[in-house]
């Protein structure tokens, strides 16, 4: 068994795979070591691998070293199935690529488009077997955050379907700003990269796909756990 161990800006996931099926999969707030024992003390775990885009924990790395076999951490010098062509790679957001190598893992062959939509909101691409870079644009909730840290009236609102467009008050006018505009900007993101590709995949994910999704006017296929699938393809890749 495999345990995936990926570490966020606000929340850890961990995951177990069996043989490569993914049989758990759950979210905690913060990493302690009495969550890992427990997931330690149920399974018999071979191999783990650890992404994180913040320190990672001295404890945990003691922890899984002591009790499993094979422990990866992932960095810009793991193995992969691809090349990296990225000026400063050590800078590379592990998450980021770990999206990337699911997406591959899963639609081999394809150009693609990975749009990771949270804390922060990512467009990553990878065309001809090289991951060519991405961009990076601030997520809903940090553009909320920010109006309201960066403005003396502005007040901090939160994420929500009812407001009307064009806002009829203050609160709906900073919520159809907001999330219209994060939809313009993946539509036309999405737009530019149809124009240059052919035999293409779009994926989306991140905390904020499932309310992203059906606002987008294209195609796309919303995988909520492909960076926990890539990390798992990753771990297998280096393990060999």
């Amino acid at each position: 068994m495999n345990l995936i161990v990926d570490i966020g800006n606000t929340s850890t996931k961990l995951a177990i795979f069996d043989e490569g099926r993914k049989i758990s999969l759950t979210r905690i707030a913060d990493i302690e070591s009495a969550e890992i024992e427990k997931v330690l003390a149920a399974h018999k775990i071979e191999k783990a691998i650890i992404s994180s885009v913040t320190t990672i924990p001295s404890f945990l790395t003691e922890l899984l070293s002591e009790n499993i076999p094979l422990i990866h951490i992932l960095s810009y010098k793991s193995l992969f199935p691809f090349r990296i062509e990225y000026d400063t790679p050590e800078t590379l957001g592990t998450d980021r690529i770990a999206g990337v190598a699911g997406a591959f893992s899963f639609f081999q062959g394809q150009d693609l488009l990975v749009i990771d939509a949270g804390t922060a909101i990512t467009y990553d691409y990878l065309s001809h077997g090289a991951y060519r870079g991405g961009n990076i644009s601030p997520g809903l909730n940090t553009r909320f955050r920010a109006l309201n840290s960066f403005t003396g009236r502005l007040p901090l609102v939160t994420l929500t379907e009812d407001f009307t467009n064009p806002g009829k008050n203050t609160t709906d006018s900073i919520l159809a700003g907001v999330i219209t505009g994060i939809t313009y900007e993946i539509n036309e993101y999405i737009r530019t990269f149809e124009k240059k590709s052919t035999g293409y995949k779009i994926i989306l994910t991140g905390g904020d796909g499932g309310f992203l999704k059906d606002k987008i006017n294209h195609q796309v296929a919303h995988m909520p756990d492909i960076v926990i699938d890539g990390l798992n393809y990753i771990l297998e890749y280096n393990a060999v």
